[in-house]
Protein backbone atom coordinates (compact mmCIF):
# COMPACT_ATOMS: atom_id res chain seq x y z
CA UNK A 1 0.00 0.00 0.00
CA UNK A 2 2.58 2.69 -1.49
CA UNK A 3 2.17 6.08 -2.74
CA UNK A 4 2.83 4.82 -6.73
CA UNK A 5 3.54 8.66 -7.47
CA UNK A 6 0.83 10.54 -9.93
CA UNK A 7 0.23 8.94 -13.62
CA UNK A 8 -2.19 10.28 -16.74
CA UNK A 9 -5.65 10.26 -16.23
CA UNK A 10 -8.42 8.29 -17.86
CA UNK A 11 -9.62 11.47 -20.13
CA UNK A 12 -6.16 12.67 -19.76
CA UNK A 13 -5.50 14.88 -17.02
CA UNK A 14 -3.15 14.11 -14.05
CA UNK A 15 -4.35 12.07 -11.07
CA UNK A 16 -3.13 11.25 -8.02
CA UNK A 17 -3.11 7.98 -7.12
CA UNK A 18 -4.74 7.11 -3.99
CA UNK A 19 -1.96 4.83 -1.82
CA UNK A 20 -4.18 2.60 0.06
CA UNK A 21 -8.44 2.14 -0.53
CA UNK A 22 -10.03 4.36 0.94
CA UNK A 23 -12.38 1.68 3.03
CA UNK A 24 -11.36 -0.21 5.38
CA UNK A 25 -9.56 -3.57 4.08
CA UNK A 26 -8.31 -6.72 5.15
CA UNK A 27 -5.68 -8.66 4.07
CA UNK A 28 -3.38 -12.01 4.94
CA UNK A 29 0.26 -13.42 4.82
CA UNK A 30 1.95 -16.59 5.60
CA UNK A 31 5.44 -17.21 6.05
CA UNK A 32 7.19 -20.48 5.02
CA UNK A 33 10.40 -22.33 5.56
CA UNK A 34 11.14 -24.08 2.60
CA UNK A 35 12.75 -27.93 2.74
CA UNK A 36 14.28 -29.74 -0.41
CA UNK A 37 15.45 -33.38 0.15
CA UNK A 38 15.19 -32.39 4.49
CA UNK A 39 17.67 -29.38 3.88
CA UNK A 40 16.64 -25.88 4.85
CA UNK A 41 16.89 -22.87 1.46
CA UNK A 42 15.54 -20.75 -0.36
CA UNK A 43 14.11 -21.24 -3.59
CA UNK A 44 12.43 -18.84 -6.87
CA UNK A 45 8.65 -19.81 -7.46
CA UNK A 46 6.70 -18.63 -10.27
CA UNK A 47 4.27 -16.26 -8.61
CA UNK A 48 0.81 -17.40 -8.91
CA UNK A 49 -0.48 -14.63 -7.04
CA UNK A 50 1.65 -12.56 -4.59
CA UNK A 51 4.60 -14.62 -3.83
CA UNK A 52 7.48 -12.74 -1.77
CA UNK A 53 11.16 -14.15 -0.68
CA UNK A 54 12.28 -12.35 2.42
CA UNK A 55 15.01 -13.53 4.46
CA UNK A 56 14.99 -17.39 3.55
CA UNK A 57 11.58 -17.83 4.11
CA UNK A 58 8.77 -17.76 1.28
CA UNK A 59 5.92 -15.52 2.16
CA UNK A 60 2.41 -15.95 0.63
CA UNK A 61 0.08 -13.02 0.54
CA UNK A 62 -3.41 -12.54 -0.41
CA UNK A 63 -5.12 -9.28 -2.09
CA UNK A 64 -6.88 -7.00 0.00
CA UNK A 65 -10.55 -7.90 1.00
CA UNK A 66 -13.02 -5.34 1.99
CA UNK A 67 -13.40 -5.55 5.65
CA UNK A 68 -17.00 -6.40 5.60
CA UNK A 69 -19.37 -9.37 6.66
CA UNK A 70 -17.40 -12.40 5.52
CA UNK A 71 -14.34 -10.93 4.97
CA UNK A 72 -12.33 -13.50 7.29
CA UNK A 73 -13.69 -16.62 5.64
CA UNK A 74 -12.58 -14.59 2.28
CA UNK A 75 -9.39 -13.83 3.60
CA UNK A 76 -8.68 -17.05 4.76
CA UNK A 77 -9.70 -19.06 1.78
CA UNK A 78 -7.97 -16.67 -0.25
CA UNK A 79 -4.58 -17.87 1.55
CA UNK A 80 -5.23 -21.19 1.77
CA UNK A 81 -5.80 -21.71 -2.00
CA UNK A 82 -2.20 -19.62 -2.41
CA UNK A 83 -1.12 -22.17 -0.21
CA UNK A 84 -2.50 -25.22 -2.29
CA UNK A 85 -1.27 -23.29 -5.46
CA UNK A 86 2.29 -22.85 -4.16
CA UNK A 87 1.82 -26.82 -2.47
CA UNK A 88 0.90 -27.79 -6.27
CA UNK A 89 4.00 -26.31 -7.70
CA UNK A 90 6.52 -27.35 -4.93
CA UNK A 91 5.11 -31.30 -6.15
CA UNK A 92 5.18 -30.47 -9.86
CA UNK A 93 9.05 -29.67 -9.58
CA UNK A 94 10.26 -31.77 -7.05
CA UNK A 95 8.12 -34.78 -9.41
CA UNK A 96 10.04 -33.26 -12.41
CA UNK A 97 13.28 -33.13 -10.56
CA UNK A 98 13.15 -36.29 -7.92
CA UNK A 99 13.50 -33.96 -5.23
CA UNK A 100 11.28 -33.62 -2.19
CA UNK A 101 10.04 -31.02 -1.02
CA UNK A 102 8.53 -29.75 2.18
CA UNK A 103 6.88 -26.30 3.53
CA UNK A 104 7.13 -25.95 7.38
CA UNK A 105 5.05 -22.86 8.98
CA UNK A 106 6.79 -20.02 10.07
CA UNK A 107 4.23 -17.19 10.78
CA UNK A 108 1.43 -15.35 9.82
CA UNK A 109 0.12 -12.11 9.43
CA UNK A 110 -3.24 -10.31 9.58
CA UNK A 111 -2.92 -7.19 8.27
CA UNK A 112 -5.64 -4.38 8.44
CA UNK A 113 -5.78 -0.74 7.06
CA UNK A 114 -5.83 2.80 9.28
CA UNK A 115 -8.39 4.76 7.32
CA UNK A 116 -7.51 8.38 6.90
CA UNK A 117 -10.46 9.94 7.94
CA UNK A 118 -10.11 7.96 11.69
CA UNK A 119 -6.93 9.78 12.37
CA UNK A 120 -6.17 12.45 14.86
CA UNK A 121 -3.30 12.91 17.07
CA UNK A 122 -4.67 10.99 19.92
CA UNK A 123 -5.67 8.32 17.42
CA UNK A 124 -3.00 6.87 15.18
CA UNK A 125 -1.48 4.03 13.84
CA UNK A 126 0.91 3.93 16.56
CA UNK A 127 -1.50 4.86 19.60
CA UNK A 128 -3.78 2.08 18.13
CA UNK A 129 -1.14 -0.56 17.75
CA UNK A 130 0.06 0.02 21.30
CA UNK A 131 -3.24 -0.45 22.45
CA UNK A 132 -3.70 -3.78 20.58
CA UNK A 133 -0.58 -4.94 21.92
CA UNK A 134 -2.21 -5.04 25.56
CA UNK A 135 -5.48 -6.26 23.92
CA UNK A 136 -4.42 -9.19 21.69
CA UNK A 137 -1.66 -11.34 22.52
CA UNK A 138 -3.40 -13.46 25.16
CA UNK A 139 -6.63 -14.66 23.38
CA UNK A 140 -4.03 -14.57 20.15
CA UNK A 141 -2.00 -17.19 21.87
CA UNK A 142 -4.54 -19.36 22.80
CA UNK A 143 -6.05 -19.21 19.36
CA UNK A 144 -2.78 -19.16 17.07
CA UNK A 145 -0.09 -20.51 19.01
CA UNK A 146 1.61 -23.65 20.08
CA UNK A 147 4.24 -25.22 22.53
CA UNK A 148 7.08 -23.90 20.11
CA UNK A 149 5.66 -20.43 19.55
CA UNK A 150 7.75 -17.69 21.07
CA UNK A 151 5.82 -14.30 20.18
CA UNK A 152 2.75 -12.23 19.65
CA UNK A 153 3.52 -9.22 18.24
CA UNK A 154 1.72 -5.66 16.26
CA UNK A 155 3.27 -3.83 14.07
CA UNK A 156 1.98 -0.23 13.25
CA UNK A 157 2.75 0.76 9.54
CA UNK A 158 2.24 3.48 7.26
CA UNK A 159 -1.40 2.86 6.32
CA UNK A 160 -2.02 -0.18 8.46
CA UNK A 161 -1.25 -2.52 11.23
CA UNK A 162 -0.15 -5.46 11.29
CA UNK A 163 -0.74 -8.27 13.76
CA UNK A 164 2.01 -10.98 14.37
CA UNK A 165 1.49 -14.77 15.06
CA UNK A 166 2.60 -18.03 14.25
CA UNK A 167 1.52 -20.04 11.57
CA UNK A 168 -1.82 -22.13 12.17
CA UNK A 169 -2.10 -24.97 10.48
CA UNK A 170 -5.31 -25.42 11.24
CA UNK A 171 -7.83 -23.10 9.14
CA UNK A 172 -10.60 -23.54 11.54
CA UNK A 173 -8.32 -21.82 13.73
CA UNK A 174 -6.70 -19.31 11.61
CA UNK A 175 -10.03 -17.95 10.68
CA UNK A 176 -10.95 -18.08 14.44
CA UNK A 177 -7.53 -16.38 14.81
CA UNK A 178 -8.66 -13.91 12.02
CA UNK A 179 -12.03 -12.99 13.18
CA UNK A 180 -11.24 -12.22 16.93
CA UNK A 181 -8.38 -9.93 15.42
CA UNK A 182 -10.65 -8.65 13.17
CA UNK A 183 -13.64 -7.56 15.37
CA UNK A 184 -11.15 -6.16 17.99
CA UNK A 185 -9.70 -3.53 15.52
CA UNK A 186 -13.64 -2.62 14.51
CA UNK A 187 -14.51 -1.93 17.98
CA UNK A 188 -11.65 -0.31 19.24
CA UNK A 189 -11.42 2.06 16.18
CA UNK A 190 -15.21 3.40 17.63
CA UNK A 191 -13.48 3.65 20.90
CA UNK A 192 -13.13 8.07 21.79
CA UNK A 193 -9.46 7.96 22.26
CA UNK A 194 -6.29 4.63 22.36
CA UNK A 195 -4.93 5.30 25.37
CA UNK A 196 -4.43 2.07 27.88
CA UNK A 197 -7.33 3.94 30.22
CA UNK A 198 -9.85 2.71 28.02
CA UNK A 199 -8.92 -0.87 28.91
CA UNK A 200 -10.57 -0.16 32.50
CA UNK A 201 -13.45 1.55 30.82
CA UNK A 202 -14.07 -1.54 28.79
CA UNK A 203 -13.26 -3.86 31.54
CA UNK A 204 -10.57 -5.81 29.26
CA UNK A 205 -8.46 -8.16 32.05
CA UNK A 206 -4.96 -6.74 32.35
CA UNK A 207 -2.14 -9.49 33.52
CA UNK A 208 0.73 -7.92 35.95
CA UNK A 209 3.21 -8.19 35.33
CA UNK A 210 2.78 -7.40 31.48
CA UNK A 211 6.23 -6.82 30.14
CA UNK A 212 6.06 -5.61 26.41
CA UNK A 213 9.04 -6.01 24.07
CA UNK A 214 10.35 -4.53 21.34
CA UNK A 215 9.56 -6.22 17.74
CA UNK A 216 11.85 -8.25 16.09
CA UNK A 217 11.49 -6.59 13.00
CA UNK A 218 10.39 -2.81 12.43
CA UNK A 219 8.95 -0.76 14.53
CA UNK A 220 5.96 -2.09 17.26
CA UNK A 221 5.42 -4.33 20.51
CA UNK A 222 5.32 -8.09 21.32
CA UNK A 223 5.11 -10.34 24.13
CA UNK A 224 7.47 -12.95 24.73
CA UNK A 225 7.96 -16.23 27.10
CA UNK A 226 8.76 -13.40 29.83
CA UNK A 227 6.66 -11.11 29.63
CA UNK A 228 3.87 -12.16 32.20
CA UNK A 229 5.80 -13.47 34.72
CA UNK A 230 5.15 -17.29 33.93
CA UNK A 231 6.04 -18.70 29.94
CA UNK A 232 2.59 -18.83 28.49
CA UNK A 233 3.92 -20.70 25.40
CA UNK A 234 5.23 -23.71 28.04
CA UNK A 235 2.54 -22.99 31.27
CA UNK A 236 -0.68 -25.11 31.69
CA UNK A 237 -3.31 -22.57 30.44
CA UNK A 238 -6.00 -24.09 32.82
CA UNK A 239 -3.86 -23.40 35.39
CA UNK A 240 -4.84 -20.20 37.81
CA UNK A 241 -1.38 -18.68 38.00
CA UNK A 242 -2.24 -15.52 36.13
CA UNK A 243 -2.35 -12.18 38.50
CA UNK A 244 -4.20 -9.26 37.42
CA UNK A 245 -4.09 -5.74 38.07
CA UNK A 246 -7.57 -5.78 40.09
CA UNK A 247 -5.87 -8.24 42.08
CA UNK A 248 -7.46 -11.17 40.92
CA UNK A 249 -5.48 -14.67 40.04
CA UNK A 250 -7.16 -16.14 36.59
CA UNK A 251 -6.32 -18.71 34.01
CA UNK A 252 -4.55 -17.97 30.52
CA UNK A 253 -8.49 -19.53 29.14
CA UNK A 254 -9.87 -17.10 31.37
CA UNK A 255 -8.43 -14.36 30.79
CA UNK A 256 -9.41 -14.88 27.41
CA UNK A 257 -12.96 -15.69 27.98
CA UNK A 258 -13.25 -12.18 29.57
CA UNK A 259 -11.48 -10.49 26.87
CA UNK A 260 -13.51 -11.54 24.17
CA UNK A 261 -16.59 -10.23 26.21
CA UNK A 262 -16.35 -6.37 24.82
CA UNK A 263 -15.79 -7.76 20.95
CA UNK A 264 -18.27 -10.09 21.00
CA UNK A 265 -20.97 -8.26 18.83
CA UNK A 266 -18.02 -6.50 16.45
CA UNK A 267 -16.63 -10.49 15.72
CA UNK A 268 -20.10 -11.96 14.89
CA UNK A 269 -21.17 -9.02 12.72
CA UNK A 270 -17.55 -9.48 10.77
CA UNK A 271 -17.74 -12.99 10.71
CA UNK A 272 -21.32 -14.90 11.89
CA UNK A 273 -22.24 -16.75 14.93
CA UNK A 274 -20.90 -20.34 14.28
CA UNK A 275 -17.20 -18.66 14.24
CA UNK A 276 -18.16 -16.69 17.59
CA UNK A 277 -18.67 -19.64 18.70
CA UNK A 278 -15.72 -21.43 17.88
CA UNK A 279 -13.88 -18.87 19.59
CA UNK A 280 -15.83 -18.91 22.48
CA UNK A 281 -15.22 -22.67 22.77
CA UNK A 282 -11.62 -22.07 22.80
CA UNK A 283 -11.42 -19.98 25.46
CA UNK A 284 -14.21 -21.94 27.71
CA UNK A 285 -12.05 -25.46 27.22
CA UNK A 286 -14.38 -27.19 24.81
CA UNK A 287 -12.82 -26.56 21.77
CA UNK A 288 -9.19 -27.42 21.40
CA UNK A 289 -6.37 -24.77 21.15
CA UNK A 290 -2.75 -25.78 19.78
CA UNK A 291 -1.58 -25.33 23.53
CA UNK A 292 -3.59 -28.37 24.82
CA UNK A 293 -1.40 -30.83 22.80
CA UNK A 294 2.13 -31.22 24.85
CA UNK A 295 4.03 -30.85 21.27
CA UNK A 296 3.46 -29.01 18.18
CA UNK A 297 1.48 -30.88 15.76
CA UNK A 298 3.37 -32.43 13.08
CA UNK A 299 1.35 -31.00 10.28
CA UNK A 300 3.19 -27.50 11.02
CA UNK A 301 5.97 -29.08 9.37
CA UNK A 302 4.63 -30.29 6.57
CA UNK A 303 2.15 -27.61 5.25
CA UNK A 304 -0.68 -27.79 2.44
CA UNK A 305 -0.94 -31.76 1.83
CA UNK A 306 -4.03 -31.91 3.29
CA UNK A 307 -6.33 -29.07 3.41
CA UNK A 308 -9.32 -28.86 5.59
CA UNK A 309 -11.16 -25.63 5.48
CA UNK A 310 -14.81 -26.23 5.74
CA UNK A 311 -15.68 -25.87 2.13
CA UNK A 312 -19.56 -25.84 2.51
CA UNK A 313 -18.54 -23.07 4.86
CA UNK A 314 -16.21 -21.30 2.75
CA UNK A 315 -18.75 -21.85 -0.17
CA UNK A 316 -21.02 -19.70 1.41
CA UNK A 317 -19.97 -16.58 1.03
CA UNK A 318 -19.26 -15.53 -2.40
CA UNK A 319 -16.56 -13.40 -3.98
CA UNK A 320 -16.16 -9.95 -2.41
CA UNK A 321 -15.99 -7.30 -5.28
CA UNK A 322 -11.70 -6.44 -5.43
CA UNK A 323 -11.49 -10.40 -5.99
CA UNK A 324 -13.83 -10.77 -8.54
CA UNK A 325 -11.63 -8.01 -10.48
CA UNK A 326 -8.74 -9.10 -9.16
CA UNK A 327 -9.46 -13.19 -10.54
CA UNK A 328 -9.98 -11.31 -14.11
CA UNK A 329 -6.84 -10.06 -14.08
CA UNK A 330 -4.97 -12.84 -13.23
CA UNK A 331 -6.52 -14.11 -16.33
CA UNK A 332 -4.44 -11.83 -18.24
CA UNK A 333 -7.38 -11.86 -20.89
CA UNK A 334 -7.77 -8.59 -23.02
CA UNK A 335 -10.35 -6.13 -21.11
CA UNK A 336 -12.38 -3.85 -23.10
CA UNK A 337 -12.90 -0.64 -20.77
CA UNK A 338 -15.23 2.21 -22.38
CA UNK A 339 -14.07 2.12 -26.43
CA UNK A 340 -10.45 1.01 -25.51
CA UNK A 341 -8.81 -2.28 -25.22
CA UNK A 342 -6.37 -3.21 -22.52
CA UNK A 343 -4.23 -6.02 -21.73
CA UNK A 344 -3.54 -6.79 -17.74
CA UNK A 345 0.45 -6.09 -17.63
CA UNK A 346 0.61 -6.71 -13.55
CA UNK A 347 -0.92 -6.00 -9.85
CA UNK A 348 1.12 -2.80 -9.28
CA UNK A 349 0.64 -3.25 -5.19
CA UNK A 350 -1.80 -3.91 -3.33
CA UNK A 351 -4.68 -1.60 -4.70
CA UNK A 352 -3.66 -0.76 -8.17
CA UNK A 353 -3.60 -2.69 -11.63
CA UNK A 354 -1.15 -1.89 -14.74
CA UNK A 355 -2.90 -2.22 -18.25
CA UNK A 356 -1.26 -1.77 -21.53
CA UNK A 357 -3.96 -0.44 -24.98
CA UNK A 358 -3.69 -2.90 -27.09
CA UNK A 359 -3.31 -0.48 -29.94
CA UNK A 360 -1.29 2.42 -28.59
CA UNK A 361 0.97 0.73 -25.98
CA UNK A 362 0.24 3.41 -24.12
CA UNK A 363 0.24 2.33 -19.96
CA UNK A 364 -2.53 2.68 -17.94
CA UNK A 365 -3.17 2.38 -14.29
CA UNK A 366 -6.12 2.22 -12.80
CA UNK A 367 -7.09 1.53 -8.91
CA UNK A 368 -9.00 -1.42 -7.54
CA UNK A 369 -12.17 0.71 -6.67
CA UNK A 370 -12.19 2.21 -10.18
CA UNK A 371 -12.11 -1.00 -11.72
CA UNK A 372 -15.10 -1.96 -9.49
CA UNK A 373 -17.03 0.90 -10.33
CA UNK A 374 -16.09 0.06 -14.34
CA UNK A 375 -17.75 -3.46 -13.68
CA UNK A 376 -20.83 -2.46 -11.78
CA UNK A 377 -21.18 0.03 -15.42
CA UNK A 378 -20.81 -2.82 -17.94
CA UNK A 379 -17.65 -0.62 -18.79
CA UNK A 380 -15.49 -3.53 -18.39
CA UNK A 381 -15.89 -6.48 -20.27
CA UNK A 382 -13.71 -9.13 -21.81
CA UNK A 383 -13.12 -8.59 -24.86
CA UNK A 384 -14.38 -11.76 -27.23
CA UNK A 385 -13.38 -12.44 -30.96
CA UNK A 386 -16.03 -11.86 -33.55
CA UNK A 387 -17.58 -14.89 -34.62
CA UNK A 388 -18.07 -15.31 -38.83
CA UNK A 389 -20.02 -17.74 -40.48
CA UNK A 390 -18.84 -20.48 -42.48
CA UNK A 391 -17.51 -19.33 -45.71
CA UNK A 392 -20.28 -21.59 -47.41
CA UNK A 393 -23.13 -20.28 -45.81
CA UNK A 394 -22.03 -16.94 -47.24
CA UNK A 395 -21.49 -18.49 -50.91
CA UNK A 396 -24.74 -19.90 -50.66
CA UNK A 397 -26.23 -16.83 -49.94
CA UNK A 398 -24.98 -15.23 -53.03
CA UNK A 399 -26.21 -17.85 -55.14
CA UNK A 400 -29.48 -17.58 -53.73
CA UNK A 401 -29.69 -13.73 -53.83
Amino acid sequence: MKNLGAEPGRYGRETKFLASPPRAVIGLEAEFNLFVDGKRRPFQLPAGGAIYFDTGVIEVATPIVELERGCCYRATRLLWEQIRYLRAELDHWGKRHGRKCRLQGFSTHYNFSFPDARKSKSRNATKLAFLLAHILPVPVLLLAANRQSSAVGVRPRKTRLEVTADFTPDPALMLATCAFVAGVVKTVLNWENFGLRQLSRHAVPRPRPFRLRKHSSRRGWRIMGDSLGENPFTADINASIWKLRDGRVLGLREIAAESLRPFRRQIRCISDLSTLQHIAAVFDGDARSLLDFPKRPEAYDDVGHAIDWGRRRMRRWSRSRYEKVIHRVIAREPIRIGQKRYRVERMNGWYHVDFREVGTKRRQTFNLDELVRLSAKKKLRPVTARKQKPAKTRRHRRRTS
